[in-house]
C-alpha cells in the first residue's frame, strides 16, 4: 500500500525553455502561418481559372481537396487535436486519385492498378494510425 501524498508537496516548475527551442518554435510557427498563405492563395488562383475558364472539372475538385487537406493539417498543428500523422496520408490519396484523373485513358491498365493499390495501401495505413492514435 503506498502513503498519501504530502499535502504541502507541489507539482514541479516546468523547466524554462531554452533559446534554441524558443527559435525552433517561433521558424516552425512561421513556416506553418507561410504555408497557410501560399495554400490560400494557391486555392485562390485555382478558383479563378476556374472562374476564367467557365468550367469546373474534376481534377479541379480533388486540387481543391489538397488545398483544403493541407489547411487541415496546418490547423492539427495549431490546435494539437487529431492525427497529424494521418493528414499527409489523406493528401497522397488524392494526390493519386487526381494523378490517375489527370492522366486518363491514357494509362496502361498495370499503371491503373499499381496507382489503386498505393490508394488501397494508403487507406488501410490510415485506418491503423487512426486506430493506433486513438488507444
Amino acid at each position: 500500500m503506498t502513503a498519501p501524498p504530502n499535502s504541502d508537496s507541489r507539482p514541479e516548475p516546468a523547466a524554462a525553455e531554452s533559446p534554441a527551442g524558443k527559435l525552433f518554435k517561433l521558424i516552425e510557427q512561421a513556416l506553418l502561418m507561410l504555408a497557410a498563405i501560399m495554400t490560400l492563395v494557391a486555392a485562390g488562383v485555382e478558383v479563378w481559372s476556374v472562374y476564367q475558364r467557365g468550367s469546373i472539372v474534376l481534377a479541379d475538385i480533388l486540387l481543391m481537396f489538397l488545398y483544403t487537406e493541407v489547411i487541415a493539417m496546418i490547423a492539427v498543428f495549431y490546435t494539437g487535436k487529431g492525427s497529424s500523422f494521418v493528414f499527409p496520408i489523406f493528401i497522397a490519396i488524392t494526390a493519386i486519385a487526381r494523378l490517375i484523373v489527370l492522366q486518363g485513358k491514357d494509362m496502361q491498365a498495370e499503371n491503373v492498378v499499381y496507382e489503386a493499390s498505393a490508394i488501397l495501401l494508403l487507406a488501410v495505413a490510415a485506418l491503423v494510425m487512426g486506430r493506433v492514435r486513438s488507444d
